[in-house]
């Protein structure tokens, strides 16, 4: 079983420090790096830099969306950075929120999964070498080819989704799911789409790789840890979008998700948002406490039969002091 490390760039102030927490992951044995793309950097530029100063750890994105990049510039994008990276490179997609799609890349969010459909058959027509020809209800693409060698094993393409249906889409027609804010028993549910899915594409699960995403903080200062984790979850489920809030009051917590969405429609309250997710909750869906703590909570989603590997994500705002003792305390699972 491996572990990755999801990268914080907006704790970053240069691409130079990024690159060596990269390179310091690498070092204590993380298998894979990744980072999200939203409003700041772009993570394609900001990834080229750290696969050219890396030399084993894999490079993902999370998220790169259809909204914000053609299909066909995806895989110009997955293909150029498996060149950069020696083949360490997987391609993240997402279908992103409507903020972002609608608020920063100016689009209509409108029919995400099929558009994600839609720009999986294209990368995978480019991955292919020849003309692209594709007429679709999102994309109509056609007349020109990929001008370079295509490798003979092109970068696998990764899907974070959460819903059914999204989940059901990754096991037809991508390689590997990343789900995020699931607790154990809700990712078996949902385990149970992606085979689904990969029946009705007559794949094999076994052959989509699983890994799920998990906010983590780990400090001998347990309660900091803990208050840390507990505004970052709140955070997601309350204010970042409607899917993560959905998704958990799907897993058993609806009264605890209108609680939190409360706090932050009416006054913006961080502060409630937090004390309105219970312990119970806070330990299902996330790794805080102490070292030895933040070990046994990342193990319980090690163990779930179908997972191939855990990414640990830090919550936001933590200080260098704290990332480092949170990659230290995950050091002995590598």
């Amino acid at each position: 079983m491996s572990y990755e490390l999801v990268l914080s760039t907006d704790d970053h102030d240069s691409l130079d420090s990024l690159a060596a927490r990269a390179r310091h992951a690498e070092q204590l044995g993380f298998e894979r790096v990744s980072a999200g793309e939203t409003t700041g950097w772009d993570m394609v530029s900001a990834f080229t830099v750290v696969g050219e100063r890396t030399e084993e750890i894999g490079v993902s994105t999370d998220v790169l969306s259809p909204y914000g990049r053609a299909p066909t510039v995806l895989a110009q994008t997955a293909l150029t950075m498996h060149d950069t990276t020696d083949g360490r490179f997987r391609l993240g997609l997402g279908t992103s929120s409507p903020a972002i799609a609608e608020g920063w890349h100016g689009g209509d969010f409108d029919r995400p999964l099929r558009r994600l459909r839609e720009c999986l058959d294209i990368i995978r027509e480019v991955y292919e070498g020849g003309s692209v020809e594709y007429e679709g209800e999102c994309y109509d693409v056609g007349g020109l080819r990929y001008s370079r060698p295509v490798p003979e094993e092109p970068p696998a393409i990764d899907v974070a989704a959460l819903g059914p249906k999204a989940t059901e889409l990754v096991g037809r027609f991508a390689d590997g799911w990343v789900p995020q804010l699931f607790t154990a028993d809700g990712l078996r549910d949902r385990l149970a789409d992606l085979e689904r899915g990969a029946d009705l594409g007559g794949r094999a699960v076994e052959d989509v790789r699983v890994t799920p995403l998990v906010r983590t903080v780990a400090s001998e200062d347990r309660e900091q840890a803990r208050a840390s984790a507990r505004s970052a979850v709140a955070f997601l489920i309350g204010a970042y979008g409607p899917f993560y809030g959905d998704s958990v009051a799907k897993q058993g917590y609806p009264d605890v998700v209108d609680e939190i969405r409360e706090a932050w429609e009416s006054d913006r309250d961080t502060d409630a948002m937090a004390a309105a997710l219970p312990d119970e909750l806070l330990d299902s869906l996330a790794a805080a406490g102490t070292p030895r703590e933040v070990r046994e909570r990342l193990s319980t989603f090690r163990d779930i039969d179908g997972v191939d590997a855990v990414r640990v994500g830090f919550a936001s705002g933590l200080d260098d002091d704290t990332k480092e003792a949170t990659m230290a305390a995950v050091e002995p699972l590598l």
